[in-house]
């Protein structure tokens, strides 16, 4: 049996598609260096810990497990710092994805499935992006993806591989059946972030821009639950497996909430009053993105389970609770 490897399947996103995956008995492999990852997000699946930019090891995992297709998460993904440190992003995102590239154009992998952002739009005039609104990241985050599904593309077309591209707008959420979260310290995701504070984990709470142009001041995003994210994911290697062609597809609900609209969701499902402190804009923040998300439905025959603010919270918060508990038995 043929192997899936899963780079960063250790991580927040790659850990609910290896669950998924070997729920359906998938046999699956993980790179991952565990610098944000942990090594019990993985469960039963093997993994090894190393980094996607050395190729001997990738080159030995490719051929040792039989691997015919590769799910590709292993990245840096903080906006900000991408802003104060470029060159780690380009290093990490770009030149390690080409170096993964590499390694499976020798082993012969011809299926190929690529974690992308909505970065990679930049400032939409409508704030809404389909798959064909143009490309001009604001940040070297977007840049350094919009890069890597360049050389993506150049490679497939030269028929040796079939590709899909998955463009998350802002994933949330946890496994509701508190198997898995999202773990990692220092968070920066809006919805973990308010859910932590929620528990009394952070003293306060930061909106980041409270003077765009939206109905109450604060940025708008679309946010899609980690475990339907990862179905897409699943259905992007059926696909493949099918014999279908290379995809770029946008994975979220098509509508929006305000950071507001989040907060105030945090506090009806947690309880918590929450401390919220205005602080001016970040740079490479958008003032609304959503997505237009038809085409993943239509080709991947992808329905969402997890539609639902509240639900999405209350998985998030459930998950931190847990975290707040291991912590007080360590």
């Amino acid at each position: 049996m043929n192997g899936v490897l899963v780079t960063g399947g250790a991580g927040y996103i790659g850990s609910h598609v290896v669950q998924q995956l070997a729920a359906r008995g998938e046999r699956v492999v993980v790179i991952d260096n565990l610098s944000t990852g942990f090594r019990e997000s993985v469960r039963d699946a093997e993994l090894i810990v190393g980094n996607v930019g050395d190729p001997a090891l990738v080159s030995q995992v490719l051929h040792e497990h039989r691997i015919d297709a590769v799910m590709h998460f292993a990245a840096h993904t903080v906006v900000p710092e991408s802003v104060r440190d470029p060159l780690k992003y380009y290093g990490n995102n770009t030149c390690n994805t080409e170096n993964l590239l590499a390694c499976c154009a020798d082993a012969g992998v011809d299926k190929f499935i690529f974690s992308s952002t909505a970065a990679v739009y930049g400032m939409t005039e409508s704030g809404i992006a389909d798959e064909d609104t143009p490309t001009q990241p604001i940040n070297p985050y977007g840049t350094s993806k919009l890069m890597s599904e360049t050389m993506l593309r150049d490679y497939c077309a030269t028929g040796a591989m079939r590709h899909v591209i998955l463009r998350y707008f802002n994933v949330a959420g946890c496994d509701p059946e508190g198997r898995i979260g999202h773990s990692t310290p220092h968070a920066t995701l809006l919805v973990k972030v308010a859910c932590e504070h929620a528990i009394g984990k952070r003293p306060s709470l930061a909106i980041y821009g409270t003077d765009y142009n939206t109905p109450d001041g604060t940025g708008i995003r679309d946010y899609i639950h980690v475990e339907d994210l990862a179905a897409a994911h699943l259905r992007a290697l059926d696909h493949l497996r099918e014999g279908g062609k290379s995809l770029t597809l946008n994975c979220g609900y098509g509508h929006g909430y305000s950071v507001r609209e989040v907060i105030d969701a945090v506090s009806r499902v947690s309880g918590a009053r929450m401390n919220v402190v205005e602080q001016p804009r970040r740079d490479g923040d958008t003032p609304m993105l959503i997505a237009r998300s038809t085409r993943l439905q239509h080709a991947l025959a992808w329905q969402p389970r997890y539609d639902d603010l509240d639900f999405i919270v209350r998985t998030a918060f459930l998950w931190e609770q847990q975290l707040a508990r291991r912590a007080e038995h360590a």
